[in-house]
């Protein structure tokens, strides 16, 4: 396990990124990548919305939420799942609430869902995170297809970085805070996490792990929030690569294009100063890398 370097503000033209959609999100999360539709979904937490964007045309149709929305995964049947911060909801393609199918486990004044994904069998993880940052108050969640809630890990204050090895045996995890990324044993048909240990750790503040993906070769690609870069770790933790992103904050990684061979990254623009954001104009938006390793389909909720 190697640290990665100490971070350098990304100046404008230094980063290997291009921006493909100038989103000026307050703080966008969760790109899933539809292999169906060859679009990409994400999430502005806070506007809140969640979004549809097209790289074929450059379109992006936003499509508002009632309250905060943290994360959401493709449905098998059609349509979404989605994590608010009153309660997880099932919804329409075109992102109109059907039902809420599971309630939540924290006071919703100071806690909402965070970063989630499927596991490879269909089962939709949600993560939560403590608004106050005042306690390990957080958690994450197991939604199984019958819309039954479970509890799996707890003792933290935002839940983030989840995502799967390629074989589904290797279960990886952040409290972001902490600067550490976890790695578990994962037993498929129960969907439990074991033998927790550090995958890799980071040892510069700014070097925050946030939300993140794996590709085909097992590497784990990681978004530093405040790091202003973005780095791949191999299945062992050691640093591959570190990429700088035209944003001291992107916030997650995913795996798009034809071929998932694109490498999308969120971005945040919330609370940063504004010399900040007159040096790097498009924080907010969503970079866009071509990656020689591919990524792998996301899995979608089957309940």
């Amino acid at each position: 396990m190697t640290p990665a370097a100490a971070p350098s503000a990304p100046m404008p033209g230094a980063s290997p990124f291009r921006c493909a959609l100038d989103a000026r999100a307050s703080l966008g999360e969760c790109p899933v990548w539809s292999v169906a539709e060859q679009v990409l979904y994400w999430v502005d937490i806070n506007a809140p919305a969640l979004n549809r964007f097209d790289p074929a045309t450059g379109r992006n149709v936003a499509m508002p939420m009632p309250e905060a929305i943290g994360c959401f995964a493709l449905r098998r049947q059609g349509g979404f799942v989605v994590a608010l911060r009153g309660g997880i909801w099932l919804a329409r393609p075109d992102g109109t609430l059907l039902r809420r199918v599971a309630a939540v486990p924290y006071d919703p004044a100071h806690h909402r869902f965070n970063d989630g994904r499927c596991d490879p069998q269909g089962r939709f993880w949600a993560g939560y995170m403590n608004e106050r940052r005042d306690a390990a108050s957080a958690g994450l969640l197991r939604l199984d297809p019958d819309f039954r809630l479970t509890p799996v890990l707890g003792g933290m204050t935002i839940s983030n970085g989840l995502a799967w090895s390629p074989d589904g045996r290797t279960m990886y995890h952040t409290d972001t805070p902490t600067l550490a990324v976890n790695a578990y044993d994962f037993d498929a048909a129960s969907g439990t996490p074991s033998n927790r240990r550090v995958f890799a750790r980071f040892s510069d503040e700014t070097d925050r792990p946030d939300g993140a993906a794996v590709d085909s070769e097992g590497c784990y690609w990681t978004a530093l929030y405040r790091g202003g870069a973005v780095v791949r770790l191999s299945p062992a933790g050691d640093v591959l690569a570190r990429l700088p992103v035209p944003a001291m904050c992107p916030t997650m990684c995913a795996f798009g294009g034809p071929d998932l061979r694109t490498l999308y990254v969120t971005s945040a623009r919330q609370m940063r100063a504004d010399d900040e954001l007159a040096r790097l104009p498009q924080s907010g938006g969503i970079f866009a890398l071509d990656v020689a390793v591919p990524g792998r389909p996301e899995p979608a909720f089957a309940g």
